[in-house]
């Protein structure tokens, strides 16, 4: 018997691109879905678009509650899923249509315990997918996993995209009320796998929009400061091996949030920029020794000898946000 595919959409006030994201999650090639649509509140007209699907797709499930931000509704989802197996779609983006086909056939094959597919950003209506017959397949083992994610290097920390294990959730749900949400939990979620799969193909629409979260800067940006910074002694005391990949992606979010903060004229944000100054002058060193940190750092890493405005200013003219 073919295994039951939870399919967690949390929607927020995206009333303009919900019908393309239910339509490539309805018209998926795998038939095997239960689709929990979580309204988390909206105020536009996005709750009844979400009905009007649930009327044309039984497999659509609706779940109406007052907003409490993107972590709850995706928690929401997960405690009322049945699915041996779960993704998160973000409802402004969109899947390939092959894309739960994909990902569970290639778990399958290598048993992992999560699937991950490549990304595709786009603007406007629907990405022009890069098709690959005869994808090639990564495996990564749990350690190698981890190293990869926090030195950035081929796999994201993100939520959507992915296949995963329902049962890695049994004990684990996303922090209320934190950005970065999906980074606060990668390393319990993946101290539970015993082997990680990517494939290289794109499956997933990531759009493109001024009014993501990613695409303007708030204080609430800092919290993955926190997470990282909790993590680093998190390792110190329990993972030692993974310290260095760590601080590496430690050292990325103070040059971004410096940067970020910098571009932002509207606010005053000296103690934050404080902050990543006093992270970068103490990871630095260590950093530019370390073969496995990103260039960009390194560039990041020279430029700070000539001080923190040549840092944020240098690198902030070729700054994209990353999911």
């Amino acid at each position: 018997m073919e295994p039951l595919i939870s399919v967690i959409v949390p929607v927020y006030n995206v009333e303009a691109y919900l019908d393309a994201c239910l339509e490539s999650v309805t018209c998926q090639s795998y038939r095997g879905l239960e689709i929990i649509v979580v309204d988390d509140g909206s105020t536009d007209g996005s709750g009844a678009v979400c009905d009007r699907w649930a009327e044309r797709d039984e497999r659509i499930r609706v779940i109406h509650q007052p907003n409490a931000g993107l972590s709850a509704a995706r928690n929401t989802g997960l405690d009322a899923m049945h699915g041996e197996l779960v993704m998160m779609v973000d409802s402004d983006d969109v899947l390939h249509p092959e894309a739960t086909s994909i990902l569970l056939d290639t778990m399958r094959s290598h048993q992992a315990d999560i699937a991950v597919g490549g990304y595709t950003p786009f603007w406007g209506t629907e990405p022009e997918w890069s098709e690959n017959p005869s994808p090639r397949s990564t495996v990564y083992s749990q350690s190698d996993a981890l190293l990869a994610i926090f030195y950035q290097d081929e796999l994201t920390h993100s939520a959507w995209g992915r296949l995963y294990r329902s049962s890695l959730f049994n004990d684990i749900r996303y922090p209320v009320g934190r950005y970065y949400e999906d980074l606060a939990i990668i390393y319990p979620l993946l101290m539970k796998c015993a082997t990680v799969v990517k494939v290289d193909r794109s499956l997933y629409g990531y759009r493109q929009r001024e009014q993501s979260i990613l695409a303007d800067f708030s204080s609430k940006r800092a919290d993955v400061l926190t997470i990282l910074e909790d993590l680093e002694r998190q390792m110190e005391q329990e993972a030692p091996q993974y310290l260095k990949a760590v601080r590496s992606r430690l050292l990325s979010a103070y040059f971004n949030i410096l940067i970020l903060s910098r571009q932002d004229r509207t606010h005053n944000h000296k103690a934050l920029q404080d902050h990543c100054w006093q992270g970068i002058k103490r990871l630095r060193n260590a950093s530019l020794k370390d073969g496995r940190v990103r260039s960009k750092n390194k560039w990041g890493i020279v430029a700070s000898w000539c001080g923190r405005w040549v840092v944020s200013d240098l690198l902030g003219r070729h700054y994209t946000p990353r999911p």
